[in-house]
C-alpha cells in the first residue's frame, strides 16, 4: 500500500500555504472557535478584543492588508496584546493548576491514610496508585505546563512570537479540518459506553478476561478496545481519539485511521495476554497508542508535513503515557500500551516510505478497499460487542 504524492505544484505543506484559511472579509475582525465571525472597525479595536480575550477565544484574524485570515501572531502590530493575554492566561493558568496540586494533593494524603489505618501496605495499595496517577494527570502535569508557558513568556519577543507562528497554523488548520471516520469511530465508542452502561456485567461479557481468553475465547480481543474500566477512563480515552484520529486522518488519509486501530489493538491485547496473564484488559488504548506510535514514524518519514515542535508534542505524550504507567503499573495495562504504540510504528514503517515532499500521501485504490474493509470491520466489531454485553445480561 505505497503512497503517491499529491500532483500539486506548491512547495509548502497545506497548513502553511496562503489558500489553508478562509477569504478574509472587508475591515477587521476575528473569529471564534465556531466559526462565528465578529467585525471590528479598526486594528485598534482588533488589539483591544485580543487584549481583552479571557478564554482563548480568538481563533483567527483578518485585516485589510491580508487577502486571508490568519493567526493572531502573523500580525507583529498585534504583538503588545497578544502578549498581555497570554501572560494573563498563563496566570490564571497556574493559578488554577496549584489549586488543583492542593486538592488532589489532599485527596493523595487522605487515601494513604486510610490505608495505613486499615494496616494495608501503602506502596502496594491500589487505591493509593489510583491517587497518586489522578494527581499526576489533573494536576502536578497541568502544573507543569503552566509554569513552562509562564517561563516562556519572560522572553518573549516579536522574534519569538513569529517564530511559533507554523505550530500555531498547523494546530488552528487542523481543528478547522473534516474528519468523518474519527467521528464515526468516536460514535461506536459512545454507543458501546451506553451499553456499557445499561447492562451491568460489561466487562465480563466481552473485556479481555485472561482465563477465557486462553481457553479459545479469542474473540475477546476484537471487543475489549471498545469498553473501558470506568466513565474516567472513557473520557480521557475519547480526549485522545479526538485529536490522534483527526491527524492520522488528515495527513496519512481515512483508510490507515481503522486500519492501524485494529491491527494495534489487535497487538496490545495480544501483549496484554502474554505479560498480564491474570488481570482482565478493557479499553481502546492499544488502538490509541497505535495512532500515536504511527503518527511518530509517519511525521518523522514525511518531516516536512509538520511543524517541529508539534511533533515533539507527541514524544510529550509518549513521555506522559510512560510516566502514568509506571507510576499506575498495578492497575494500567502496560504491555497492551506498549504493544499497540510498537503496533503503530511498525505499519508506518512499512507502509510509507520516506518521503521529502510537503504534500500529504494520496491513497490508492488498495488502501481505499482495504481500508473499507477494516471500517466495516470496526463497526461489526462494535455491534459484536454491544450483542456479547446485552446476551451476557
Amino acid at each position: 500500500m505505497n503512497a503517491t504524492p499529491e500532483p500539486l505544484d506548491e512547495v509548502a505543506p497545506v497548513w502553511a500555504r496562503p489558500e489553508a484559511f478562509p477569504e478574509a472579509p472587508s475591515g477587521w475582525g476575528w473569529t471564534d472557535r465556531k466559526g462565528g465571525q465578529h467585525p471590528l472597525g479598526s486594528l485598534d479595536e482588533l488589539a483591544e478584543s485580543i487584549r481583552a480575550d479571557r478564554s482563548s477565544a480568538i481563533d483567527l484574524v483578518w485585516t485589510p492588508d491580508y487577502p486571508r485570515m490568519v493567526v493572531p501572531e502573523e500580525i507583529p502590530e498585534l504583538f503588545h496584546a497578544l502578549f498581555a493575554a497570554r501572560r494573563r492566561w498563563a496566570a490564571a493558568d497556574l493559578e488554577y493548576s496549584i489549586s488543583q496540586l492542593k486538592l488532589f494533593g489532599a485527596g493523595v494524603i487522605v487515601v494513604a491514610l486510610w490505608t495505613w489505618w486499615q494496616n494495608r501496605p501503602l506502596l502496594a495499595s491500589t487505591n493509593t496508585g489510583i491517587a497518586v496517577v489522578l494527581f499526576v494527570m489533573f494536576a502536578l502535569i497541568p502544573w507543569y505546563q503552566a509554569w513552562k508557558r509562564g517561563r516562556e513568556l519572560h522572553g518573549w519577543s516579536l522574534s519569538g512570537m513569529q517564530a511559533g507562528i507554523p505550530t500555531l497554523r498547523f494546530e488552528t488548520w487542523l481543528d478547522l479540518q473534516r474528519a468523518p471516520l474519527t467521528r464515526i469511530f468516536a460514535g461506536l465508542m459512545v454507543l458501546t459506553g451506553v451499553a456499557q452502561l445499561a447492562f451491568p456485567g460489561s466487562i465480563d461479557a466481552a473485556g479481555l478476561v485472561k482465563n477465557a481468553y486462553h481457553h479459545g475465547e479469542t474473540w475477546r480481543l476484537i471487543t475489549a478496545p471498545f469498553l473501558h474500566g470506568n466513565p474516567l477512563h472513557w473520557f480521557l480515552n475519547m480526549g485522545a481519539l479526538l485529536y490522534l484520529g483527526r491527524r492520522v486522518e488528515v495527513f496519512a488519509r481515512w483508510p490507515h485511521v481503522p486500519l492501524v486501530f485494529l491491527f494495534s489493538a489487535w497487538v496490545g491485547g495480544e501483549a496484554s495476554a502474554r505479560f498480564y496473564e491474570n488481570a482482565t484488559m478493557v479499553g481502546a488504548s492499544g488502538g490509541l497508542m497505535g495512532w500515536l506510535g504511527f503518527l511518530l514514524v509517519f511525521e518523522t518519514l514525511h518531516a516536512r508535513l509538520v511543524p517541529r515542535r508539534a511533533r515533539k508534542r507527541l514524544l510529550a505524550g509518549v513521555a506522559a503515557t510512560a510516566l502514568v504507567g509506571l507510576l499506575g503499573y498495578r492497575f494500567i495495562d502496560n504491555a497492551a500500551h506498549l504493544g499497540g504504540l510498537l503496533a503503530g510504528m511498525v505499519y508506518a514503517a512499512i507502509v510509507f516510505p520516506r518521503s521529502s515532499s510537503p504534500h500529504r500521501p494520496q491513497s490508492t485504490i488498495t488502501d481505499r478497499v482495504v481500508g473499507t474493509l477494516a471500517l466495516a470491520s470496526s463497526v461489526g466489531c462494535a455491534a459484536f460487542t454491544i450483542w456479547k454485553v446485552g446476551r451476557f445480561h
